[in-house]
């Protein structure tokens, strides 16, 4: 890893109607944005909120990879959803709660106790996650399967996780 501080740079580009066009160099695309539907947007496209929210479950998995490597654990697979709550709070509009629930596939014989530790460790250290005010909720779900293609197993219960 490089030396901090680190520096990242991205620009949007728009008219008085229709969509913004967000850039930043080196990406190999640029993305049509608009305000969502709460916003009176068109909805069906990235808008900033939705952006931000897959900022923190990109960034969540990122993270792990980085955790999980490090505590040489051996895990499948790992999906993540964070869903944003945006209210008006103390005068402003901001988000108040980001919720990731994040769903963890481990091979057989691996332990599923570590898992969950390594998933929220993940969690506090998410640069992304760690930037914004709102509250923190981590759901957790630890599924073991067979290296082997096949049906996925059952889930199991989740547990939930507060972070301030």
């Amino acid at each position: 890893m490089r030396p901090y501080p680190h520096l990242y740079t991205a620009s949007a580009s728009g008219a008085q109607t229709g969509m913004v066009t967000v850039r930043s160099a080196g990406a190999p695309i640029s993305l049509e944005t608009a305000p969502p539907p709460e916003f009176d947007g068109p909805g069906g496209v990235w808008s900033p909120e939705t952006l931000l929210c897959a900022s923190i479950a990109d960034c969540f998995v990122l993270t792990f990879r980085s955790v999980a490597r490090a505590a040489r654990f051996e895990w499948l697979a790992l999906e993540c959803h964070t869903e944003g709550t945006l209210e008006r709070a103390a005068g402003t509009t901001q988000f108040t709660r980001c919720r990731t629930v994040a769903r963890l596939t481990i091979p057989q014989g691996a332990d599923p106790a570590a898992a969950r530790a390594l998933l929220e460790r993940a969690e506090r250290a998410c640069l992304i996650a760690n930037s914004l005010r709102a509250e923190r909720v981590l759901e957790v779900d630890v599924v073991t399967r067979e290296r082997v293609a096949g049906p996925p197993a059952p889930a199991l219960p989740s547990e939930n996780v507060i972070l301030d």
